[in-house]
């Protein structure tokens, strides 16, 4: 259904019972990602909470009005919270989503029961070790034009997004399976104003360092092994600084753990939200 959020219509899709903990997902990847992800993430979270999911600003079926920054992205999930009439919710987000978790944590610290974070970064210093990584990478022969353009945010149009984002995909997963990669090429929804402008203006200042210290929530960190975009050492960055962090890596995974070891994650999920969530059952 689509809702008003701050002036700008969000594809918002809702969960579980009326009555259960209130649990915000925000996907990753503005511009590629949606709703789709964390559905399928969280979706089966609905047993117990009730789940919002949502196409961001700009991204998937939503409206994109801009601006695309961190605050007004941070600022529409609050939005969200208000809609749903929750005083506190668990915020969840992976990869560029959870940028925006981590924002709105420390711009909302009063909202927030819980936080789940899943292969994400503390600031923009992933940009360098992702690069790297890629350009190691003897799984696929980088079109580095592409490669370039998406990175930097200087892709041309929906089409040309398409095209590059079908040229870093093979990297994502612990396991390349062709076949998958190219069904999600076709599968994701392009929206290239809204990644040029998280690369562009948004990435070059993103920097949370000095402020995870002021989160108290009770806090999950996740990650891949083997992820490629937001390696291991920026998960342990996060964990050493918000208080009382937990960091789960799971070893045969890429940047989706949720997705490549999905049961595994469900199960450290609960167990994580059974300590930190008031009334949660346990796992």
């Amino acid at each position: 259904m689509l809702v008003e959020i701050n002036g700008n219509n969000l594809e918002v899709e809702v969960l579980g019972p009326q009555d259960g903990p209130v649990m915000i997902v925000h996907h990753g990847a503005p511009g590629l990602g949606s709703r789709a992800e964390p559905k399928a993430s969280f979706g089966p979270f609905a047993d117990t909470y009730r789940v919002v999911t949502f196409d961001a600003r700009g991204s998937g079926a939503s409206e994109g009005k801009p601006p695309f920054t961190h605050e007004q992205w941070a600022a529409d999930v609050e939005g969200l919270r208000e809609w749903i009439g929750a005083e506190q919710v668990v915020m969840a987000g992976g990869s560029y989503g959870g940028f925006i978790s981590m924002e709105y944590a420390v711009r909302y610290p009063e909202r927030v029961r819980a936080l789940v974070l899943r292969d994400t970064s503390p600031d923009n210093k992933n940009e360098d070790l992702s690069r790297a990584n890629a350009l190691a990478s003897d799984r696929v022969e980088l079109d580095l034009d592409k490669f370039y353009r998406i990175m930097d945010g200087k892709t041309l149009s929906d089409q040309d997004l398409k095209e590059c984002w079908a040229e870093i995909l093979p990297l994502y997963d612990h396991d390349y399976d062709p076949a998958k990669v190219a069904e999600r090429v076709e599968a994701t929804p392009y929206r290239f104003e809204t990644h040029n402008w998280a690369f562009t203006e948004n990435m070059p200042r993103y920097d949370l360092t000095d402020q995870l210290p002021q989160i108290t929530c009770p806090t999950l960190v996740t990650v891949g092994r083997h992820d490629w975009i937001t390696p291991v050492s920026c998960s342990e960055t996060i964990a050493d600084l918000i208080p009382g962090a937990e960091l789960v890596v799971f070893e045969n995974s890429g940047h989706s753990p949720q997705v490549e070891e999905a049961e595994l994650f469900q199960k450290v999920v609960r167990e994580f939200l059974a300590r930190a969530v008031e009334g949660a059952p346990s796992a």
